[in-house]
């Protein structure tokens, strides 16, 4: 098949076709990394980068006869980011990958049935701190670097090499799997956006005791990095009844649902008599613990800033 119906078939969730594109072009960008960074693990580094930008955001080219020019286009722009990263001047911290808003998006991406299977499988390859970090980056609006550090305790340099190697590895585990099969997880994403829903719902009548009693182990945690406030069940029930007794009403905005982790995204209507009693926007970043909440991070994330990507 030519290039035209390769990326046809890609944007309808072919694996396979995604796989074969990959394959024919690598030579030609890796030989644009070589001419401008040389031999090193940054030429290497440039080209799996480009190579998760191919399978993320396939729908992206706009002439689909001319994507092996767009893919060397890529490999191109991540080499002159390493050129700049290494200058002396000081300049803002480089991005190693696509800003948030063009990377992994849920809407366009985790929809097709085949990508989305064979997404989530590899990202499961990928260790628990490195699969935390990716899913906030590119799956919800914890996406920059300061609120990713934030939410997970850790400084930002940290968040960018455990995203570079993140990406590294990914990159390579979707180029190997390509022609595998895979589970189906939209059983277990449905299941989990379903129970998120009727949450809100009972925890907006008043009954979040039942919800932290249905979901939660007895002894989860709550984290709010913020304020530096921590405590247990009865820490989170005081805090939501008050917010509820106040007239703040949730409402679930989206769900994001790996083996280990789960995020809820929540927006918070305020009453008319109290409009800045709560931020308009939650992250609740779960930890999960055969299948039950153990830990909770929340996160208030700043509205001008949720698609910003440093």
């Amino acid at each position: 098949m030519d290039d035209s119906t390769l990326v046809g078939c890609a944007r309808s969730g072919d694996v396979e076709a995604l796989g074969m594109l990959v394959r024919r072009h690598e030579a030609g960008m890796r030989a644009v990394a070589l001419s401008i960074l040389g031999h090193g693990a940054d030429a290497e580094d440039a080209v799996q980068d480009a190579i998760v930008t191919a399978i993320v955001s396939i729908g992206e080219v706009r002439d689909p006869a001319a994507v092996g020019g767009w893919l060397r286009s890529v490999v191109r722009n991540n080499c002159r980011m390493r050129v700049r990263a290494k200058r002396a001047t000081p300049v803002a911290d480089p991005e190693w990958f696509l800003p948030a808003d063009e990377a992994f998006g849920a809407d366009e991406l985790l929809e097709r049935t085949v990508s989305r299977d064979w997404v989530w499988h590899a990202m499961a390859t990928l260790s628990e701190k490195d699969r935390l970090i990716t899913m906030l980056r590119h799956f919800s609006s914890v996406r920059s670097y300061a609120d990713i550090a934030t939410v997970c305790g850790i400084p930002v340099g940290t968040v960018r090499s455990r995203l570079h190697h993140a990406h590294r590895a990914l990159a390579a585990t979707l180029r190997a799997t390509a022609d595998a099969a895979y589970a189906d997880v939209s059983e277990r994403i449905g299941a989990r956006q379903r129970e998120a829903a009727d949450a809100v719902r009972a925890t907006a009548r008043g009954d979040f005791r039942h919800v932290v009693s249905e979901l939660w182990w007895p002894d989860a945690q709550l984290v709010v990095p913020a304020s530096s406030v921590s405590g247990g069940v009865a820490l989170a029930v005081r805090a939501m009844d008050g917010d509820l007794e106040s007239g703040v009403r949730p409402g679930l905005v989206d769900v994001v649902a790996g083996d280990d982790v789960l995020i809820w995204e929540l927006e918070l209507v305020n009453p008319a008599s109290a409009p800045d009693h709560c931020p308009p926007n939650a992250v609740w970043l779960q930890s999960l613990d055969s299948g039950r909440v153990r830990t909770v991070t929340l996160f208030h994330p700043v509205p001008d800033q949720r698609k910003v990507g440093t």
